[in-house]
């Protein structure tokens, strides 16, 4: 019998479901208290989550981070999970990587850095939490293993936690081993070892970030006192509120460490009610990528225009805070049947104390979530205050009715007068779908700002010349699906261009995201909805480097990205300069090839402007302003979807001076491009 079925046999078993006389309910320390409370949190990345909110006008990006992380104010997140990014797709995008080779370390790149820091800002108590996603592919090194040399992979980590303490001031307080994928306990073993001959002790492990699989590693823990003592935390990753005994005789902390960031019911009190987990972690904080990339609206709130300034404040965000902004890290949980556990008509409570037993909060909720698998119905409860709570006089009171009907017509987390506590007893009559706080915390607060500006398309035309960018920056618009993009100096007439940098395949994070498995770069810019569009860049490829790629190409109508890229529907451009030929296929791993030839009327230099046409089932591509071919005819499935560029194989490109229309002013340009080229 699972932690789940023990407690709900327990309270239900004792009190009787549907109970319609008023039950009492006893809160009392005087036999110890529960578990520690690690914390409640969102996670950046895992991948690319975060990808648009770096370029928010700064008006609204402020109040996207006030929402979810300031203090008393919304959802004020205890913890921040970041992906330490590997080159590669971990979900909606590719994150960079600190380090490609082993003697190169850049803490420039990527946005983790700068999101950490915001979130700091706003509360300097936030816990900071790494986790890799993947690997660039010298850590695999030729069979893709990267424990086969566990030190070399454990100074990567370790690396990555000095670099955010010397750069950036950022302690990390949690390091997990790799999201959802295999792991080896001489891996955590030795990472531990690592950590602690870099003065790194206070960084802790929780391990191993699998889903749904508590008892390998518990397994493992009973019988490995080393491992053990490396371990602070397990963590797993969507495990539907239950844990299991084995894991609970570890005596470790558990947490969900990956969870769902979109129900309704407060899931880390559920946790700890069926699971005892003390920490939990939700993905994404942020859905703050494009429109028609995989898992959108998944966030804790959506911000997914950076052009328009529009975003969504949730009714999950003031969830949060009933617990957030009433408990600390380190606070402790009372014991399960001395408050913390399920009401007899199927509501749920849990109890924290203050360190110094000062301060003590109450959550309730009663929210008739499907997902929870059990029915709730009103009660009248008394909550009876023993041991040193019977002390207590006076809860404020914070309180949330729902509308599952029309979540806009919900009351969230509306401050209501305190509550007076006579004889050690609150009295309440509790509806369904609701949520209270009772705590001696006078602090709290619903902050809220005026209405985003309203939603808009993506503006066009866009043009990026890259030249505002800092050395090794990500260009804000451009979504890398796998490689890595940054702005690269390179002088002369271009200044910075963008460069595609990744040279060879990285360690994948799971064997059902295989979009690096087809060898090539793909970055995807604008509206999924996209079917007629006009795409020209500048591009380059320096033919003397070893670690050219072969060929770039430009897209449209790319109808997906994330994991399954790979079998990607579009129209793919494809010019490869070494041998003066050219490609178009309407896919990404160019199976489907729609048309192809050599390029021998066309001057080709270094730097060569290359542009793709599509209107209706036609699409037309060029070289420095002259057309390849007549036209070729597009499948009618192939419909519409986003913008996109690439390389045809991992290895070194440059871009520059990218622009794209619709096909009324790619006609304009192309024709003026033309007449240029012969006069």
């Amino acid at each position: 019998m699972n932690v789940a079925a023990k407690i709900v046999l327990l309270y239900f078993g004792v009190q009787g479901y549907l109970c319609s006389e008023r039950q009492t309910y006893v809160f009392d320390d005087t036999d110890g208290l529960g578990r520690r409370f690690d914390g409640i949190g969102a996670i950046s990345g895992g991948g690319a989550t975060s990808k648009l909110l770096v370029n928010y006008p700064p008006k609204q990006r402020d109040e996207i981070l006030d929402y979810m992380f300031k203090p008393d104010f919304g959802a004020a997140l205890q913890l921040l999970k970041v992906e330490i990014g590997g080159d590669m797709q971990s979900t909606d995008g590719s994150e960079a990587s600190h380090m490609r080779s082993p003697d190169e370390e850049n803490y420039e790149r990527g946005y983790e850095w700068w999101v950490m820091l915001e979130a700091k800002k706003r509360n300097p108590d936030l816990q900071l939490i790494g986790l890799p996603w993947g690997w660039p592919g010298w850590l695999g090194g030729d069979t893709g293993d990267v424990y086969a040399n566990p030190e070399q992979t454990a100074m990567y980590i370790v690396k990555w936690i000095l670099g955010a303490k010397s750069k950036y001031g950022l302690h990390i307080d949690y390091i997990g081993i790799w999201n959802e994928s295999r792991y080896t306990t001489t891996y955590i073993k030795v990472l531990w070892k690592m950590l602690h001959q870099h003065a790194l002790q206070n960084t802790l492990i929780v391990a191993a970030d699998d889903i749904r699989d508590w008892d390998q590693i518990s397994s493992q823990v009973l019988t490995d006192p080393d491992l053990a003592n490396a371990i602070y935390a397990i963590g797993v990753h969507y495990p539907e509120t239950n844990s299991s005994l084995l894991a609970l005789d570890t005596g470790k902390q558990l947490w969900a460490s990956e969870d769902s960031s979109r129900t309704l019911y407060l899931r880390w009190n559920l946790n700890y009610v069926n699971g005892f987990m003390t920490g939990t972690v939700m993905w994404p904080v942020l859905s703050a990528f494009y429109m028609g990339l995989p898992h959108q609206g998944t966030g804790l709130m959506n911000a997914s225009e950076p052009w328009s300034g529009f975003y969504t404040v949730p009714v999950g965000v003031y969830l949060a805070a009933h617990s957030t902004q009433f408990t600390r890290p380190g606070w402790t949980y009372l014991k399960h049947g001395s408050g913390v556990g399920r009401f007899g008509n199927g509501g749920i409570y849990v109890s924290l104390v203050s360190p110094d037993q000062k301060d003590f909060t109450i959550v309730i909720e009663t929210v008739n979530d499907h997902k929870t698998g059990i029915p709730v119905a009103s009660e009248n409860v008394t909550l009876q205050l023993q041991g040193s709570l019977a002390t207590i006089r006076t809860v404020n009171v914070w309180f949330t009715q729902l509308n599952l009907d029309n979540l806009t017509d919900s009351h969230v987390f509306e401050k209501q007068p305190p509550m007076q506590v006579i004889d050690g007893k609150i009295n309440l009559s509790l509806g369904v779908n609701q949520v209270y706080t009772l705590t001696t915390l006078t602090t709290g607060g619903k902050g809220s700002y005026p209405p985003s500006p309203p939603s808009k398309p993506f503006p066009l035309p866009y043009m990026d010349d890259f030249n505002d960018y800092r050395e090794y920056e990500e260009p804000y618009m451009i979504s890398p699906q796998t490689g890595a993009y940054e702005a690269t100096q390179v002088g002369g007439d271009h200044g910075k261009v963008m460069r595609q940098v990744t040279t060879r395949r990285p360690v994948s994070w799971s064997t059902w995201c295989p979009i690096e498995e087809a060898g090539v770069s793909l970055a995807v810019v604008g509206e999924y909805y996209w079917s007629e569009i006009f795409i020209e860049c500048q591009v380059s490829i320096n033919l003397t480097s070893p670690d050219r790629a072969e060929g770039v190409f430009l897209a449209a109508r790319v109808d997906h990205g994330g994991c399954h890229a790979d079998n990607n529907t579009g129209v793919f451009f494809y010019f490869y300069p070494e041998n003066k030929t050219y490609l178009v296929s309407s896919d990404l791993e160019r199976k489907h090839v729609l048309t192809k030839g050599n390029i021998d009327s066309v001057y080709i230099s270094d730097w060569n402007v290359i542009g793709l046409f599509v209107q209706g089932t036609t699409a037309a591509a060029f070289v420095n302003g002259q057309s390849l071919f007549h036209e070729t005819s597009v499948p009618s499935t192939v419909k519409s979807g986003f913008a996109g560029l690439g390389t045809g194989s991992f290895g070194v490109a440059d871009f520059d001076n990218i622009m794209i229309s619709d096909p009324k002013e790619g006609l304009r340009r192309m024709k003026a491009s033309y007449k240029k080229q012969n006069t």
